[in-house]
């Protein structure tokens, strides 16, 4: 089995951490990954992506052009990604962020309200945690408890304080995926 996943957004948003972190965690599992970051030279406002590889077996290349998921954290995002995304590739969306739904009917779409769950946890920061729950729930390729460990485990110190609040982003995203957290924003646009 092998899982490619695209992060995507703007520079400041937590992308090159949340694909970071399921890179920890399949590494943590015994898989093998990868972790290819890309950045514009703006860093924080511009654009940044990054693709993570979780497999059984050695994987050939860390790239991807038809990856099997996509994270996009912004309207440009999804705009660039889901026409790359493979058929019946799963897509999470941060709904806060884009004004229109998805074109393909072929994947596996959530426009979820990240920015407004991120908020009613006390932190915009936590966005990212937040669509990473949700793409788990989506596509199991690790478990929510792979994740939880490696907060735990590689969460840098200066943010240990942060961890409680980065589980529970996790969990909320999750749950939403699952349909039982109900926020403002329609999910069937």
């Amino acid at each position: 089995m092998q899982t490619e996943v695209v992060f995507s957004g703007f520079g400041g948003q937590g992308v090159l951490f949340a694909g970071q972190m399921l890179a920890y965690a399949g590494m943590d599992a015994g898989k093998e990954v990868t972790w290819m970051p890309s950045y514009g030279p703006e860093m924080r406002g511009g654009t940044a992506n990054c693709q993570v590889i979780v497999a059984d077996e050695e994987i050939g290349s860390p790239l991807t052009r038809s990856p099997k998921a996509v994270v996009a954290m912004n309207l440009p995002s999804l705009d660039k990604y889901e026409e790359m995304l493979m058929k019946g590739g799963v897509m999470i969306v941060n709904a806060s962020l884009v004004n229109h739904g998805f074109t393909r009917s072929d994947i596996d779409g959530l426009l979820l309200p990240a920015s407004e769950i991120a908020e009613s946890l006390g932190s915009q920061r936590l966005i990212n945690i937040v669509m990473l729950g949700a793409l788990l729930q989506k596509l199991p390729v690790l478990s929510l408890q792979d994740l939880e460990n490696a907060l735990h485990n590689h969460l840098p110190e200066r943010h240990r304080k942060l961890l409680p609040a980065n589980i529970e982003a996790l969990r909320r995203g999750a749950t939403f995926a699952r349909g039982e957290l109900k926020m403002g924003i329609k999910n069937d646009e």
